[in-house]
């Protein structure tokens, strides 16, 4: 189905030709963008509510800047979607987050337009100030630089950093704060308090109005009565709002709130700003979902709703004949109420991804007992770790793409102190239309070499619900790694008795002969249709779920390389470094000569695409991991990829 955009946008292919219109046409051009994104996602899929809560803004912002030269920065990248659409990729827009098609973010390689790769939040600030500061240095000082992110990235440490650093330098540089008082899950925090009180305070709002009116009628007498104002503005924040203002003690100057929804208003004071040195920030108050009613109405839900009926609303789901496998995520959920129903000592913990990671579960029946910190992975880890010096133990739950941001604190503050942390990493393995900046491919890897942590994954719902009582328990008192992939398990009766597994023991799925499969986590399961797969054939292959990454079972592998010719690992992450690898090290630790396979994520960028896709293109689909096994076997004539000769 082909989406036809309005006759304004249809004629814009460049932000030159959006600079063609009059002032009294951007509001036309946005009702046409926000429409235009409303159908395509409706159709197509992708994030929702961010784009349509940024469309004056992104209309503004390409009207009144000379991008590219003048560089803007998309924090996170979700509400990018109108950015994309007036920079020359409407036509494209319908491949969006589809295998081999455009991306979901701003990526560099994809246009000029989008100045920065992003997809992990807070990053906006610090990359614009680094390209302000390289424009002085060489001489470009008629460039603009524009990072626009939202109140719920502003809580992360690194976003503080970044202004701190901003504040002390004179480059041009303009924050955008766009907020909403959502992230995905309503924001939380003291910030999100403050910025509520300066939005909502009608006292602080009528009277700053009325002082820029009366500074209107005083300009013609030169500049003294515009400091004159802005001393007199600082002291009104102060008195009404009974707090100074954060940024101005940062050393920016701070414009608004302004309604970021008023195109005009926003084209008047961009040009403005566009005049005015240093380090500023513009404040703008936005709705997600502008525009669309369910939308606005239920954000959360509607932030990356799937396909759904424009007119109705409904959102299109899929209607089985027979019960389904429930989410990894939510088996976590739940699972995680039901021990803490019986152990009055675990906690849950999670950087403002309470729905994703179904912590909402807990959070709603313990309310006392589980904690969203607001994005920030760092001190979601190191908080977990004092908590764990007075005897709790906390549920740590992060994506696995995000818990790269926290590694020093893993290792730091958890790890050399031994402390009793049970880190869940959603997500990990490949995340799907996502992509590269989502993908969970290292955790394995990064997480092995960490002293005292315990590296396992889950080939099923059963097995994650053991391995979270195992790490529950006070007799496994350390820091503990439990990973797992995002979408469906394959057990629709998953509610098993919890059982603790023997921690570094993996499991016989069937034993065989000439060569063995050797698999850790979700991917078993493709491991074992493919051995079903090459049974059919006459042939009879092992297939063993190590469960662990660290420790080995290496009482298993010895049984397993005293017994076949040759062995192939399989792995939903990165082969550097992976589990594959661990398996040869220990070969190599141990004198043993196999010819040995390793399937997994290869030493590259992986775009995005659908996990089925992904696994495909890297050849440990079914298909893949049964051509391994059979050439292996000896079967097809094929060199083998990976030997270990001592």
């Amino acid at each position: 189905m082909i989406v036809e955009p309005g006759p304004l946008l249809a004629e814009i292919n460049s932000p030159d030709d959006l600079k063609k219109l009059s002032p009294d046409q951007l509001v036309q051009v946005s009702q046409e963008l926000r429409q235009f994104i409303v159908d395509s996602v409706s159709i197509y899929g992708g994030h929702f509510g961010a784009s349509l809560g940024v469309v004056e803004l992104s209309v503004a912002l390409h009207y009144v800047f000379n991008t590219p030269y003048d560089q803007l920065v998309w924090d996170v990248g979700h509400q990018a979607y109108g950015h994309k659409i007036l920079t020359g990729r409407r036509d494209r827009f319908p491949t969006n987050r589809r295998y081999k098609g455009m991306s979901g973010f701003p990526k560099r390689s994809e246009s000029p337009y989008d100045a920065f790769g992003v997809g992990h939040s807070s990053t906006s600030i610090g990359a614009a100030l680094g390209m302000a500061v390289a424009s002085d240095y060489k001489g470009e000082f008629d460039r603009q630089h524009i990072a626009v992110i939202g109140d719920g990235a502003m809580t992360a440490g690194m976003a503080f950093e970044a202004l701190n650093h901003a504040g002390v330098e004179k480059s041009n540089l303009l924050v955008i704060l766009n907020d909403n008082c959502m992230s995905i899950d309503p924001n939380v925090g003291a910030l999100k308090e403050y910025l509520t009180d300066i939005t909502t305070s009608r006292t602080y709002n009528k009277v700053r109005d009325e002082l820029w009116n009366v500074l209107g009628k005083l300009s013609k007498f030169g500049p003294n009565p515009q400091q004159i104002a802005r001393r007199v503005e600082q002291a009104m924040k102060a008195t009404l709002l009974k707090q100074g203002n954060l940024f101005e003690a940062l050393k920016f100057r701070y414009f608004g709130p302004v309604d970021g929804h008023d195109v005009q208003h926003l084209a008047t004071i961009l040009e403005d700003l566009k005049h005015i040195p240093g380090p500023k920030l513009l404040h703008c108050v936005t709705v997600k979902g502008k525009g669309y009613a369910l939308a606005e109405k239920d954000q959360t839900l509607w932030h990356a709703p799937g396909l759904f009926d424009k007119i109705t609303g409904e959102i299109y789901k899929k209607t089985p004949d027979k019960p389904q496998p429930p989410k990894y995520q939510d088996v976590f959920g739940h699972t995680l109420v039901e021990l803490a129903e019986a152990n009055a000592s675990i906690m849950g913990v999670t950087p403002a991804m309470p729905s994703g990671s179904s912590m909402n579960l807990m959070m709603a029946a313990m309310p006392d007992r589980a904690f969203d910190v607001g994005i920030a992975e760092q001190h979601a880890v190191t908080f977990s770790a004092g908590l764990a010096t007075q005897g709790l133990v906390p549920f740590c739950n992060i994506y696995s793409s995000f818990m790269q941001r926290a590694y020093d604190q893993v290792l730091h503050d958890v790890a050399l102190q031994n402390l009793h942390v049970v880190f869940c990493l959603d997500r990990a393995g490949f995340a799907g239309a996502d992509g590269p900046t989502h993908h969970g491919n290292y955790d394995l890897a990064y997480m092995r070499c960490v002293p005292n942590l315990v590296v396992s994954a889950p080939m099923n719902e059963e097995e994650l619900r053991n391995l979270m009582y195992t790490a529950s328990l006070a007799e496994n008192a350390g820091p503990f790694s439990i990973r797992y992939p995002r979408g469906e398990g394959v057990m629709p009766e998953w509610r098993t008795p919890l059982k603790k597994i023997a921690i570094g023991t993996g499991r016989v799925v069937r034993e065989g002969e000439g060569v063995a499969v050797l698999s850790i986590g979700h991917i078993g399961n493709y491991a074992a249709r493919a051995t079903e797969q090459l049974r059919a054939e006459g042939l009879n292959p092992g297939h063993y779920d190590m469960r662990f990454c660290k420790p080995l079972d290496e009482q298993l592998l010895h049984a397993i390389c005293g017994r076949y010719r040759a062995l192939v690992t399989v792995e939903d992450g990165c082969l550097p470094g992976g589990f594959g690898s661990a398996v040869l090290e220990f070969m190599a630790d141990h004198g043993y000569a196999l010819p040995v396979r390793r399937l997994g994520i290869p030493d590259r960028v992986v775009e995005h695409g659908s996990q089925d896709e992904l696994y495909k293109e890297c050849g440990f689909d079914v298909p893949g991991i049964a051509t391994a096994l059979r050439e292996l076997s000896g079967k097809a004539v094929q060199p083998v990829t990976e030997k270990v000769l001592l």
